[in-house]
């Protein structure tokens, strides 16, 4: 029996926006770092996280914030909720990445680059 694609809901957008503005403040991301990420602009990033405005589930940034969303719950989950070990594991240079992970997400390449190594070493666990 095939599935269903999973629908849209209308509080999708808030939802996800929430949690967002929640990791931005746990990995001390600043509003120019949550655009980059996000493909916004800081002004934006800045209403995001003052819950001034939300995620369209049909844009980009939604998308790129889902990734985000999954990239904190992979570390929350390897390092057992430390948020400051998910923080200075951002920050360092990591040579499997070639980079410091926190340099990569800017991209959306490099946002899934960085999620795909954290969910591979998921697996190992």
């Amino acid at each position: 029996m095939a599935t269903k694609p999973l629908e849209l809901q209308p509080d999708d957008g808030k939802v996800l926006t929430s949690a967002i503005a929640r990791i931005a403040e746990f990995w001390g991301l600043t509003n120019p770092k949550l655009g980059a990420i996000l493909g916004v602009s800081e002004s934006t990033a800045s209403r995001l996280r003052s819950g001034k405005a939300q995620l369209d589930p049909q844009s980009k940034s939604f998308e790129a914030a889902q990734f985000l969303l999954r990239l904190f719950r992979s570390l929350d989950a390897l390092l057992g909720s430390d948020d400051m070990s998910a923080r200075a594991w951002l920050t360092t240079a990591n040579l499997d990445l070639d980079a410091r992970p926190i340099d990569l997400v800017d991209s959306f390449k490099g946002l899934i680059t960085v999620c795909d190594y954290v969910d591979a070493h998921r697996a190992r666990v």
